[in-house]
């Protein structure tokens, strides 16, 4: 199990740039897939990006492809999360969230230990 904190959220106006990141502590770090999922109010929590223990292999949503990049510095235990050109469709709660698996899973039920969340509000 590892703890995983959210951090860099705010308020920004559209067209603006902003980086999460996501501080893990407890197991080793390398071992995991880490996703970035958020949810908006009234809707599902959605995937994001995610990428795989040694960030070799990204995955994005189709959402955000080519606007936003994840990336991972596990000597810091800590994933990115890169967004540009900010909209304000992307206004919700971020969340990060690990798992132990060789590949980039997708869906939320594939993730065992979750963050608590950090806000993002893009202005228009």
């Amino acid at each position: 199990q590892v703890q995983l904190v959210e951090s860099g959220g705010g308020l920004v106006q559209a067209g603006g740039s902003l980086r999460l990141s996501c501080a893990a502590s407890g197991r080793t770090f390398s071992n995991y897939a880490v996703g970035w999922f958020r949810q908006a109010p009234g809707k599902e929590r959605e995937f994001v990006a995610g990428l795989n223990g040694n960030g070799g292999n990204t995955v994005y949503g189709d959402s955000v492809k080519g606007q936003f990049t994840i990336s991972r510095d596990n000597a810091k235990n800590t994933v990115y999360l890169q967004m540009n050109s900010l909209k304000p469709e992307d206004t919700a709660v971020y969340y990060c969230a690990a798992v132990i698996l060789p590949y980039v899973a997708i869906v939320p039920g594939a993730y065992r230990d979750w963050g608590q969340g950090t806000q993002v509000t893009v202005s228009s």
